[in-house]
């Protein structure tokens, strides 16, 4: 067995079960629920130590918020986004779907555990905001 095919099988086995988010992992859930996948839990540090924030927020146009890209899978497919180096080459390719979508089902699109999410309140039920707007 070749050493990359031993590693892939290795990465499987670790991300057949759903994973919860670290501190600072980034929440992908814009459409992963609705198409009966898990959400991508992208770990940011992991990829941080190995590139400078320009290579994913400069050349590939990552905005500095989560949830702020319309990132899908035909658009990772056509290299864009994730897809830039999670093409097969520089990094493994889509077909090992449970290595990025194995958060638990439902989380939402975040930054895990964001200090700014720990300083501001989170927003009112749009219910109570409707109310409250009424006269």
């Amino acid at each position: 067995m070749k050493l990359s095919s031993l590693l892939m099988f290795v990465l499987m086995l670790f991300a057949a079960a759903p994973a919860s988010a670290e501190y600072g992992d980034v929440v992908i859930n814009n459409y992963s629920d609705a198409a009966g996948m898990r959400p991508v839990v992208f770990p940011h540090w992991f990829h941080r130590v190995r590139f400078r924030c320009k290579v994913c927020h400069g050349d590939l146009g990552f905005q500095f918020k989560a949830g702020g890209n319309d990132i899908n899978m035909l658009k990772i497919i056509d290299g864009q986004f994730c897809g830039a180096c999670h093409n097969g080459e520089i990094a493994w390719s889509v077909e090992n779907c449970n290595i990025c979508h194995s958060g638990k089902p439902n989380l939402p699109t975040q930054v895990h555990e964001s200090t700014l999410q720990r300083l501001t309140p989170p927003a009112p039920p749009a219910s109570a905001v409707s109310t409250a707007a009424r006269p």
